[in-house]
C-alpha cells in the first residue's frame, strides 16, 4: 500500500523511565508497586511513530536519538501494551529486536499528562484504522451499507410554517381592492379650460360685462368651483343705482346694493 511508504508521528515525550518488571504469576495484571520505582534501568525519549496500520513505541537517547527499544502495537489495547492497575502514569510494553525475540519491560511518566497523550495517541490511531476498515468494506459492497429513507410513512404528515410570508399586492390572480364609495356619488369632472383657478371679485367690483359672473373658488372648498347667482338683465332704475363702478370714489362696501345677486362671505 501506498500509506505504507512513509512514516507519520504520532506523540514525543521528553522524558520516559524504563524499569525491570518481574514475571507475572497471577492474571490479576501488573502492578507498579512491585517495581523498583526508585532505581530505573533507563531513561530518555518516547516517540511514538505510525507506519500504515501499526503504531511504533520507540525508545531513544534524548541527545543523540540512538534507538534503545521498540514496540510494534498492531491492537490497542492489547497484549503489546497493558495499563497496570494501580497507577494510570505506569504501562507494560512488550518490546522485540526484529530477530523475533520478545521481552515484557515497564516504563513510566513523571507527569501524568504525559501519560494521558500517550493513551490517547494508541486510541485516536487505531480508531482511525477501525475507520478507515469500514470504509474500505462499504467500498467494495455499497449494497450493504444501510440505505437512507426518507420517504413518508403511512399516515405520516408534516406541518410548514409560513407566517413570515406576506402575499402581494396586485400579485396574479389576487383581485386587487376598490376603494368603497359614498353614498353613490361621483366627482364631477373639471370644467373646459378651468386650469387657472377663478378668484373671489372684491365686493363691489365686477369680472365680466354682460351681467353675468364668472365662477368662482371658495376658500377651503378643496378647489370646487361655486356658481355665482345670475343676476337680471340691467334696467334703467339699476343702471342709475350702479353708476360707472370706475369712477366710484367710495368705499367698496358702499356699492353694493341688495338684490343685484351678489354673494356676500
Amino acid at each position: 500500500m501506498e500509506e505504507d511508504t512513509y512514516e507519520s508521528v504520532l506523540c514525543v515525550k521528553p522524558e520516559v523511565h524504563v524499569y525491570r518488571i518481574p514475571p507475572r504469576a497471577t492474571n490479576r495484571g501488573y502492578r507498579a508497586s512491585e517495581w523498583q520505582l526508585d532505581q530505573p534501568s533507563w531513561s530518555g525519549r518516547l516517540r511514538i511513530t505510525a507506519k500504515g496500520q501499526v503504531a511504533y513505541i520507540k525508545l531513544e537517547d534524548k541527545t543523540s536519538g540512538e534507538l534503545f527499544a521498540q514496540a510494534p502495537v498492531d491492537q490497542f489495547p492489547g497484549s503489546a501494551v497493558e495499563s497496570v492497575t494501580d497507577s494510570s502514569r505506569y504501562f507494560v510494553v512488550r518490546i522485540e529486536d526484529g530477530t523475533g525475540r520478545r521481552a515484557f519491560i515497564g516504563i513510566g511518566f513523571v507527569d501524568r499528562g504525559d501519560a494521558f497523550d500517550f493513551n490517547v495517541a494508541l486510541q485516536d490511531h487505531f480508531k482511525w484504522v477501525k475507520q478507515q476498515c469500514e470504509f474500505a468494506k462499504q467500498a467494495q459492497n455499497p449494497d450493504e451499507g444501510p440505505k437512507l429513507d426518507l420517504g413518508f410513512k403511512e399516515g405520516q404528515t408534516i406541518k410548514i410554517n409560513i407566517a413570515n410570508i406576506k402575499k402581494k399586492e396586485g400579485a396574479a390572480g389576487t383581485p386587487r381592492a376598490r376603494p368603497a364609495s359614498t353614498g353613490g356619488l361621483s366627482l364631477l369632472p373639471p370644467p373646459p379650460g378651468g386650469k387657472a383657478s377663478t378668484l373671489i371679485p372684491p365686493s363691489g367690483e365686477q369680472l365680466s360685462t354682460g351681467g353675468s359672473l364668472q365662477p368662482a373658488v371658495v376658500p377651503g372648498s378643496g378647489n370646487a368651483a361655486v356658481s355665482w347667482p345670475q343676476s337680471k338683465p340691467a334696467t334703467a332704475a339699476t343702471a342709475d343705482v350702479w353708476g360707472d363702478f370706475t369712477k366710484s370714489t367710495g368705499p367698496p362696501s358702499s356699492q353694493t346694493q341688495p338684490g343685484t345677486g351678489w354673494v356676500q362671505f
